[in-house]
């Protein structure tokens, strides 16, 4: 019986991260941007125009780096990866779905070669499954590689690579909200 409550709850814990539902959509947007220089490979800088709420949204969630993770937990005594995003848009008075699912379906999609701070990327972790069930928050590009912010099952909230196997090969889409 001990080992069929284990299984259940690694189970549990490795399939989702999102909890509660909430149909919530976006209330609020930037209309004030700040422009950011990017280089492409070809040399060329095209302006990218990132909404000063994304620098402060961002700023949110960095807070909560280190935080444990806790399935549907929102505070600082743990969080799951959409409570992270969650929180890091309510605390800017961004309002966004709770669920990583839901939150796949607002905002606009976009190429991952025109990802910028303050999107969300989205991913499927579970084996032979596309279905989304993990989140993470755009806080920078490197080069060709995206720096993201998320919560995972065993070191809690962190800042990730794309180009790292696992992330890569998990990404689903991206999509921007703001």
């Amino acid at each position: 019986m001990r080992k069929i409550i284990i299984i259940l709850l690694t189970i549990i814990t490795l399939t989702s991260c999102g909890s509660t539902k909430n149909k919530s959509v976006i209330t609020k947007k930037s209309q004030t941007t700040k422009t950011v220089r990017k280089t492409t490979r070809n040399n060329k800088t095209p302006n990218v125009a990132v909404p000063k709420i994304a620098h402060s949204i961002i700023n949110n969630a960095q807070k909560y780096e280190g935080t444990r993770y806790k399935y549907g937990g929102v505070t600082k005594k743990g969080m799951d990866c959409s409570g992270l995003i969650y929180t890091a848009f309510k605390e800017d008075n961004v309002a966004i779905p709770r669920v990583s699912r839901e939150m796949a379906k607002t905002g606009d999609w976009i190429d991952l070669k025109k990802v910028r701070k303050g999107d969300l990327l989205f991913f499927a972790t579970k084996k032979n499954n596309r279905s989304i069930n993990h989140v993470g928050l755009v806080t920078g590009t490197k080069g060709d590689d995206v720096e993201f912010i998320h919560a995972t099952t065993s070191k809690g909230v962190m800042t990730s690579m794309l180009k790292e196997k696992y992330w890569y090969f998990a990404f689903v889409q991206a999509r921007r909200v703001l």
